[in-house]
């Protein structure tokens, strides 16, 4: 029998990106523990079908077409997920672009900016209106940011990329701090080399897979299901006293 602080019963979690790949696997952890979950994605046809694999765990799911950079976009998701749901327990801001150019003297104002606006401000607009939600409702909640490897690693022609997922974890560990006496906590997750369709293209590449895979200890790429479970712990009451911490799941990658 699973211990009862990782029950999920009751809770409603709020993934953004979670349409696919690691915010699916962390959406259909909270459901697989009987949580309710609301997914956020751009794509509605990703959408529909994520949505009919999480009600096969029989809980209630939300699925929501929204573009995270767009502040407007947010505030009306959020609201609707609450007319829907009646609450927000936990909320995993975890959609997200990758960022890539020539080199870094050649990226243009524009690219920075594309992946700024979904990563970083998109990650803003999510936290600040689950903030104002759980301080406004009392009984705190979670808050859970997707780093990646990039924020503490260089990641060459990447800058913008590597930028956002710093910023994330500053993000997080300055709200630990200031809404902690509301019972709110803030962690982020940090992701190593995932089989993701946003790394397909890179994966497909033999040489990189030559070069990256044996420093991989596990000697396999993670999936979306690997986030199963940091996703229950974090959106549990297991977590209760857990916050401005960053949780690194990659094989080993970033010890080896």
């Amino acid at each position: 029998m699973a211990h009862p602080a990782f029950d999920l019963t009751g809770k409603v979690v709020l993934v953004t990106g979670g349409n696919s790949g690691i915010g699916l696997g962390m959406a259909e952890g909270v459901a697989r523990a009987g949580g309710d979950v609301c997914i956020w994605g751009t794509n509605q046809d990703k959408n529909a079908a994520a949505k009919k694999q999480l009600e096969g765990h029989g809980v209630r799911v939300v699925a929501l077409q929204c573009d995270v950079g767009e502040e407007q976009a947010v505030d009306k998701a959020f609201a609707e997920t609450l007319e829907q749901l009646g609450r927000v327990d936990a909320c995993f801001a975890n959609a997200g672009v990758p960022g890539f150019a020539a080199s870094f003297a050649e990226m243009t104002s524009e690219e920075w900016r594309r992946v700024l606006r979904v990563n970083l401000d998109g990650s803003f607009f999510t936290f600040r209106a689950a903030v104002r939600h759980m301080v406004e409702r009392g009984g705190g909640g979670s808050l859970v940011a997707t780093s990646s490897l990039s924020f503490m690693e260089g990641q060459a022609r990447g800058q913008n990329y590597a930028s956002t997922k710093g910023g994330v974890v500053s993000m997080v560990k300055a709200i630990a701090v200031e809404y902690a006496r509301n019972g709110i906590r803030a962690n982020a997750i940090v992701p190593g080399w995932i089989d993701t369709a946003m790394t397909s293209p890179v994966f497909s590449m033999d040489r990189f897979r030559d070069k990256v895979l044996p420093r991989v200890p596990f000697r396999r790429w993670g999936t979306g299901a690997d986030f199963e479970g940091i996703a229950v712990y974090l959106a549990s009451d297991a977590s209760a006293y857990h916050t401005g911490d960053v949780f690194i799941i990659d094989g080993g990658y970033a010890v080896f």
